[in-house]
C-alpha cells in the first residue's frame, strides 16, 4: 500500500509540473529542430499517459459508475496537455512575419490543430463536469460555467485558426511581396482578433472560477485548493483584461495569462486532483 501511494504521489508531482515546465523551456530554449522535439515529445507524452492513468485514469474501466465518471472527466480534462507539451521545442510564437514562413508547418499545426482540439476537449470535459454537479446537487455555479464555456468555445476556435489559418498565409503573402509596411486592413483585424482573443481568455477565467465554487459547494474538493483556483483564476481574468501598451511589467504579466493554452492550466490542475481522489483499489 505504501509503494502504491508513493507512485501514484510521483505520478501526481510529473504531471503538475508538466504546463509549468513546458512553458519554461518554450521561452527558455525557443524554437528547436523537430527532429530533436518530436522524439523527446514522445516519450515525455507515454510517460504522462501512464503518470494519469497511474494516478487514477485506469478507473474509467471500473464498475463503480462515479469512479469511472471522474476519470473520464479528467482523462478529458488532461489529454490536451499531452498535445499542448510539444510547444516546448516549437518555442513561442514567432515575433516576423518571416520566421512565421518559416515555420508556417508548425503554426498551422500548433493553433489549427493542437489547440482547436484541446478546446473541444476541455469543453467536453466540463459539459461532462457540468453534469456531474448537477446530480450533486449544485446547478447554479456550474450553470454559469457551462454558460461561459459555451461562449467562449466558438471565439476560442475563431481566434486559432485567425492565427493558424489567415494569419499564416497573409504572412506568407506579405513576405512573398516583399511588403515593409502592413497593408491598411492588417491593423484593424489585429485588433479586431485581440479583442476576441480577450473575451474567450476571460470566459475561460471565469469558468473555471465558477465550476471550482461548484466544485466547493459539493464538496468534492476541500475548500483550501477551490480557493485557489477561485482567486487565481480571477487574478488571471483582471490580468487579461490590462491593454497591451500598458506600462511594464504589467503589459507582459497581461501577455502571459492571455496566452492561448494558459487558462486550460487550472482545468489541467483540477483533474489531476479528480484522478487523486479516486479510490485505488
Amino acid at each position: 500500500m505504501t509503494t502504491n501511494r508513493t507512485v501514484r504521489n510521483i505520478a501526481q508531482i510529473y504531471l503538475t509540473l508538466v504546463p509549468f515546465a513546458a512553458a519554461v523551456l518554450a521561452f527558455a530554449i525557443g524554437h528547436i529542430s523537430h527532429t530533436i522535439y518530436l522524439p523527446i515529445w514522445g516519450i515525455h507524452a507515454c510517460g504522462m499517459a501512464m503518470a494519469a492513468w497511474t494516478l487514477g485514469a485506469h478507473a474509467i474501466n471500473s464498475q463503480d459508475s462515479e469512479s469511472r465518471q471522474m476519470a473520464l472527466i479528467a482523462s478529458f480534462l488532461i489529454l490536451p496537455w499531452i498535445f499542448i507539451s510539444i510547444f516546448f521545442g516549437m518555442g513561442p510564437p514567432p515575433a516576423t512575419a518571416a520566421g512565421w514562413v518559416a515555420t508556417a508547418t508548425e503554426q498551422q499545426i500548433r493553433f489549427a490543430a493542437i489547440l482547436v482540439l484541446s478546446g473541444i476537449l476541455i469543453t467536453g470535459a466540463f459539459a461532462l463536469l457540468r453534469e456531474k454537479l448537477k446530480t450533486d446537487g449544485e446547478n447554479i455555479y456550474s450553470l454559469l460555467g457551462i454558460t461561459a464555456v459555451m461562449i467562449a468555445t466558438p471565439l476560442y476556435i475563431i481566434n486559432m485558426t485567425w492565427w493558424g489559418g489567415f494569419l499564416v498565409e497573409s504572412f506568407r503573402g506579405f513576405v512573398a511581396a516583399g511588403a515593409v509596411k502592413r497593408p491598411d486592413w492588417y491593423i484593424p483585424a489585429r485588433e479586431q482578433f485581440g479583442l476576441i482573443s480577450t473575451i474567450e481568455v476571460g470566459l475561460f477565467y471565469l469558468a473555471t472560477a465558477a465550476f471550482a465554487a461548484s466544485l466547493k459547494k459539493t464538496r468534492l474538493f476541500r475548500p483550501k485548493p477551490c480557493n485557489s483556483y477561485i482567486i487565481t483564476s480571477l487574478i488571471a481574468f483582471m490580468l487579461n483584461l490590462i491593454p497591451p501598451l500598458s506600462p511594464e511589467p504589467l503589459a507582459t504579466i497581461s501577455y502571459v495569462v492571455s496566452i492561448p493554452a494558459f487558462p486550460f492550466i487550472m482545468p489541467y490542475l483540477i483533474a489531476i486532483n479528480l484522478l487523486r481522489r479516486i479510490k485505488v483499489s
